[in-house]
């Protein structure tokens, strides 16, 4: 089929049991990414969000996002954050200030900590497994989702011990999963170019499959807008399929989730090539943003959730995301200080806007932990009947009825 309005016809009898047959293909996904009509193609995203989701609940989580160190050997051309060793302004924080982190994360009843940093050559094994080990101690309850591939090959690297070994390492100190930091594009024609010094896109997958085999927690991202192909876009998407399908059928455990942004590009030497231009040029607006979101909801037919992204695009481009294949609204975050320092300046969502907008976009707001196993969620303080603007009812019955 070469008609997008064709595919979307096709594809629209999709359900789990007949996935095979309705299943859409590398060709169909590039053509509906070029050419499909937007309004059309987030509804197809929805619908298929409904067939994979039919409550009337949209899920976020209370977390709180831990940066512990900056210093790191990476070097990747869009990153603002990273300080290399010797650095005047590097820092590596203590046990005590992490810790002190997550007891303001207590206090507002969060359930997990997403710790991420850089490539630190200073530190070594034992220091991330004394790190886990005692914050476990301290916050029982917190569950900690900790270092990204990138950083998994680093340890590795300084102490001499497979990637597999180093994460059985980390699980028995109370590692409970890997974020999904460091994809960006899992193309390595884009990946040379803008992180030379990066593992390959195999190594990222390879990590986070043996992380899946440990039965730890693992997500899926996606950082796209780098003057890319939208073949390129799809070939991610699809590498991220193929392995979901790989790791269910080995472990029974693959990624919970898939997250993508555009690539922020205000404060960085990627968005300074080409005399500046790449700052204004590159990235991607609300409308691709929207239309990347629902094809992922298309192709990852296999990834249960896709979560929309307010740190980078906005509430309110988030609420749309919800209208337009996400099922999630992201989480709290507390502090952010990696995509923020390429660009963004809202760095946390309060529980109260983040129930205000899913209620908003006509679904019921429900918490849950970063396992998305559902939790008990406090009473949003004000029902849509008193808001100001109620969303008119044809919204609610939108979001919440499968589209025909």
């Amino acid at each position: 089929m070469s008609n997008w309005r064709e595919i979307l016809s096709h594809i629209k009898h999709w359900s789990r049991e007949s996935n095979g047959e309705y299943r859409l293909d590398r060709e169909s996904a590039i053509t509906l990414y070029r050419d499909a009509d937007l309004h059309a193609l987030r509804s197809a995203a929805h619908q298929r969000r409904l067939q994979m989701h039919p409550s009337k609940e949209t899920t976020y989580l209370i977390d709180r996002n831990i940066n512990y160190t900056n210093i790191c050997t990476i070097n990747c051309q869009f990153c603002s954050f990273y300080r290399p060793p010797g650095h005047e302004e590097t820092y590596t924080q203590t046990f005590e200030e992490i810790s002190q982190r997550i007891l303001e994360l207590e206090a507002q009843g969060g359930t997990r900590i997403l710790m991420q940093g850089g490539v630190n050559p200073e530190l070594d094994l034992q220091w991330y497994s004394d790190l886990l080990s005692a914050l476990k101690e301290k916050h029982p309850t917190i569950l900690l989702d900790c270092f990204s591939p990138i950083e998994i090959d680093g340890i590795a690297e300084v102490c001499g011990l497979s990637t597999l070994e180093v994460l059985e390492q980390l699980k028995e100190a109370g590692l409970d999963g890997l974020p999904g930091g460091g994809a960006e594009m899992l193309v390595d024609s884009v990946r040379k170019d803008i992180s030379p010094k990066k593992h390959a896109a195999g190594e990222w997958m390879r990590v986070m499959q043996e992380a899946q085999s440990l039965g730890l927690t693992t997500s899926a991202t996606n950082v796209f807008g780098f003057g890319e192909k939208f073949e390129d876009r799809i070939d991610h998407l699809l590498f991220v399929r193929e392995s979901q399908e790989h790791s269910l059928s080995q472990w029974g455990n693959g990624f919970t989730s898939f997250i993508a942004w555009p690539v922020q590009l205000e404060n960085n030497s990627y968005g300074r090539r080409n005399k500046g231009r790449n700052k204004y040029e590159l990235g991607a607006g609300p409308s691709e943003y929207l239309r990347h979101i629902a094809i992922s909801r298309l192709l990852l037919d296999n990834v249960e959730h896709i979560q929309a992204s307010w740190p980078t695009m906005g509430m309110g481009v988030a609420q749309m995301a919800l209208l337009g294949g996400a099922d999630d609204a992201g989480s709290t975050m507390m502090e952010e200080n990696v995509v923020s320092a390429s660009g963004t300046d809202k760095l946390e969502a309060s529980e109260h806007e983040l129930q205000w907008t899913i209620q908003r976009a006509g679904f019921i707001p429900r918490r849950r932990d970063s396992k998305y196993s559902l939790l008990p969620t406090p009473e949003p303080t004000e029902s849509l009947q008193e808001l100001a603007c109620p969303p008119p009812a044809r919204v609610s019955e939108y979001a919440t009825k499968e589209v025909k």
